[in-house]
């Protein structure tokens, strides 16, 4: 199956809206109630919070296209574009979310690869991310990675209370 990175740009938002709200809702949907994920997906993946996020000259997008099909979407934060100060002269993966038909081919992988590549580009010194506490299929993910737990921090969805995990990787 042929892969490649794409870039996104502002005039991707409808396509980026599309798979953010698809593959959350794939990833969460049956863990938490339909109108806390309502509220969530509805207010992160607004047009205008998208936009956003896409002019951010600290942030960036990428599609991951398998044969020509999205199969998934990273997004990287560095500097202030970053969710919390959280590890010096790191870079972040916010978000890494592949297609359920996709999953199990290893393209979560190449999206990894894509963001180490880009941290060490960047010189950066690590790589951190935040997964949901029962996501216990990212967390063994991040693990195999050499990831390791640092820290943790609230995360709402909707109006319940959650606990991410704060992952890090020394470069």
């Amino acid at each position: 199956m042929q892969t490649e990175f794409v870039k996104l740009t502002p005039e991707d938002l409808d396509e980026l809206q599309q798979v953010a709200e698809e593959t959350f809702t794939e990833t969460f949907g049956a863990q938490n109630k339909p109108e806390n994920l309502e509220a969530y997906v509805s207010k992160a993946f607004s047009k205008d919070q998208l936009t956003n996020e896409i002019v951010n000259s600290n942030s960036l997008f990428y599609f991951l296209k398998a044969d020509g099909e999205m199969a998934g979407y990273l997004k990287l934060n560095d500097d202030e574009a970053q969710t919390e100060d959280f590890a010096e002269n790191s870079l972040e993966i916010e978000r890494i979310y592949v297609k359920n038909s996709f999953q199990g081919k290893g393209f979560g992988k190449k999206m990894m690869d894509k963001a180490f590549e880009i941290a060490f580009e960047l010189d950066k010194s690590a790589i951190w991310l935040g997964v949901w506490e029962k996501n216990e299929k990212a967390i063994e993910f991040y693990k195999k990675l050499g990831f390791e737990e640092r820290g943790r921090h609230d995360f709402y969805m909707g109006d319940e209370r959650q606990t991410d995990l704060l992952f890090v990787k020394e470069l």
